[in-house]
């Protein structure tokens, strides 16, 4: 299947020349056909001489109904223009066509119509040098007319060959289906219909949609007016939703492949039409089926912030319009640069962004965006319609590579300065280097650390887990020296304080593990504990506290805490008379 728009001004005849195409009345309300004027999308569809199927979206031509018209062909990828033979080209001829050049339609057909009331020669012409001023460049012509079936077999045959010539649809892609219409069906509940432009539809998959939190479900497909178990990129879907309200979504909303967009109200943009600094303070952007005001803040010539009423779930690349109703005037087509810019703050800041945009062309580049956000989550650029093919430097964090070397530089950096400061601690808390760095998250501190630095206790320092600053290292030696031969005499705190142990250094002993820390100012050397548990294994079975102090040679001062150690790491067990036994 594939789907073509209609467009052209109002009573040329785009509802009859479908019509006349496909057998089917394009036109669904009552009042349009009592008036004979389109006033909403009408959908029709029909068999090509080639077997295959092409779907219609025929659009009001009113330019009262432009909106109407512009959410018909946002998603649609070609599209029929219609002019009449005995009117010629027309005020919303040239408004539908500006509207196509804008989305960047470039696939297109000129059907002149009512070619049996006047000479279809001068319309084509005159409509054919319109057109090929715009994106859709040469188009063929048919002469047709509806009343008497001329020309049709000749359109059906060029209808073949458009549809030939579009680019294959990529259905492994994430949908995101822009509804176009919702209503409710008795029995079934609430349906939506849109044009799917890529990705696959199956009945039970899981959607999101646009702007909400909660998820919803396809309870059944049609396609063609048949249903369906699947439907594949391009065609024309209905999609009935499960236990949705019908008064939760209608024209404009979109259904999503969840996790997988990025909604926005903030984008920047290039400008293709008036410009920028031209533009009025407030416009309508079209984008999809949706109609969106913004506000407008231009940056370079070509390029310019909107702040749209409402996020949308926009992607790098994405082609919009922007409208001034007021003055039934299309201001331009956009190109989506950035769906998640940032914030213009400082003086200076909005002339240094027109600058990185002037280098961007819309096409979805992860070098550069890795080169201009330095750091980010492989699943925001997947949101942003980013393909991601580059490893991660941590969990699923990506890097720009210059940044990421710059950063461990950095950090050894860090780490050094903080031992010169510091230099009784072990390293610099993982934490503190974060913040020094700049870094959303922790892992990445890890995965910069290389040798001869570690990570040790939530640290950053030299790799070995016991080196000391020079003057610890050697008030540890003295102790050993002095305290070697009676290893559970602990050093009064005087005496600490004279072998150059304060507090401070005490501290870095323990943590690097050359002293064990039994209380306040009671340190033995490391091995004590597994000494003194020899030492009590050859003691009689239950012992006391008494007999414990005279076998280990030592005070109350240290027995007491030594053996609550002992208890606590399961070396011995303390008994209910208060005696211990060691535990084998």
């Amino acid at each position: 299947m594939f789907v073509v728009a209609t467009a052209g001004h109002v009573d040329h005849g785009k509802s009859t020349l479908v019509r006349a195409l496909t057998g089917m009345e394009p036109d669904r309300w009552a009042e349009e056909r009592r008036r004979g004027m389109t006033i909403d999308l009408g959908f029709a569809w029909t068999t090509l001489p080639s077997g295959g199927t092409v779907a219609f979206v025929d659009v009001p031509g009113h330019e009262r109904f432009v909106p109407n018209m512009l959410a018909g062909v946002g998603p649609v990828p070609a599209a029929l223009i219609v002019v009449a033979a005995d009117e010629g080209w027309m005020p919303q001829s040239a408004e539908h066509l500006a509207a196509l050049d804008a989305l960047g339609v470039a696939y297109g057909l000129l059907a002149v119509t009512r070619a049996d009331l006047a000479d279809p020669g001068p319309a084509t012409a005159r409509a054919r040098a319109e057109i090929a001023e715009t994106s859709l460049g040469a188009v063929p012509a048919v002469a047709v007319s509806g009343l008497t079936g001329a020309g049709l077999p000749q359109l059906r045959a060029a209808l073949d060959r458009l549809a030939a010539q579009l680019p294959a649809p990529v259905v492994d892609e994430p949908v995101r289906l822009w509804v176009d219409r919702s209503f409710t069906v008795r029995g079934s509940g609430t349906v939506v219909t849109g044009t799917l432009g890529a990705g696959r539809l199956r009945v039970g998959d899981e959607l999101e949609l646009a702007g909400a939190d909660e998820p919803v479900r396809v309870r059944g497909l049609h396609s063609l007016g048949e249903a369906r178990v699947e439907a594949a990129a391009v065609a024309r879907v209905a999609v009935n939703l499960r236990a949705t309200p019908r008064d939760r979504l209608g024209r404009g909303d979109a259904l999503l492949t969840p996790g997988r967009f990025h909604h926005t109200d903030l984008v920047d943009v290039r400008l293709a039409g008036d410009p920028a600094a031209d533009l009025p303070a407030t416009l309508t952007l079209h984008v999809g089926s949706a109609a969106v005001p913004v506000r407008v803040r231009p940056l370079g010539p070509d390029t310019v912030r909107l702040r749209l009423a409402r996020p949308l779930p926009l992607l790098v690349g994405d082609r919009a319009l922007l409208r001034d109703p007021g003055r039934h005037h299309v201001s331009g087509g956009v190109r989506v640069l950035d769906v998640a810019p940032p914030p213009l703050g400082r003086r200076g800041a909005a002339a240094a962004r027109a600058q990185v945009l002037a280098e961007l062309d819309g096409r979805p580049d992860l070098a550069g965006e890795l080169r201009r956000r330095r750091l980010i989550r492989a699943g925001a650029l997947l949101r942003m319609g980013v393909p991601v093919y580059a490893e991660p430097v941590a969990g699923d964090w990506l890097a720009d590579p210059a940044y990421w070397r710059g950063l461990g530089e950095r950090l050894t950096e860090e780490v050094a300065r903080h031992a010169r400061e510091h230099p009784l601690e072990p390293g610099m808390p993982v934490d503190a280097l974060r913040q020094r760095l700049a870094l959303p998250d922790r892992v990445l501190v890890e995965a910069l650390v290389r040798p001869p630095l570690r990570i040790h206790a939530g640290r950053v320092g030299a790799a070995s887990a016991n080196a000391l600053p020079e003057p610890v290292a050697l008030a540890v030696q003295r102790v050993r020296a002095e305290y070697g031969d009676r290893p559970f005499r602990a050093p009064e705190a005087d005496r600490l304080v004279d072998l150059g142990l304060g507090p401070r250094e005490i501290g870095a002993a323990v943590r690097a593990g050359a002293l064990l820390r039994l209380a306040d100012n009671v340190v033995l050397l490391p091995d004590a504990l597994d000494d003194a548990v020899r030492v009590l294994a050859g003691l009689p079975q239950p012992f006391t506290l008494s007999a414990a102090r005279q076998a280990l040679d030592t005070t109350r001062r240290v027995a007491v805490p030594l053996l609550e150690l002992l208890d606590r790491r399961g070396a011995t067990r303390r008994l209910p008379d208060d005696a211990r036994i060691v535990v084998t």
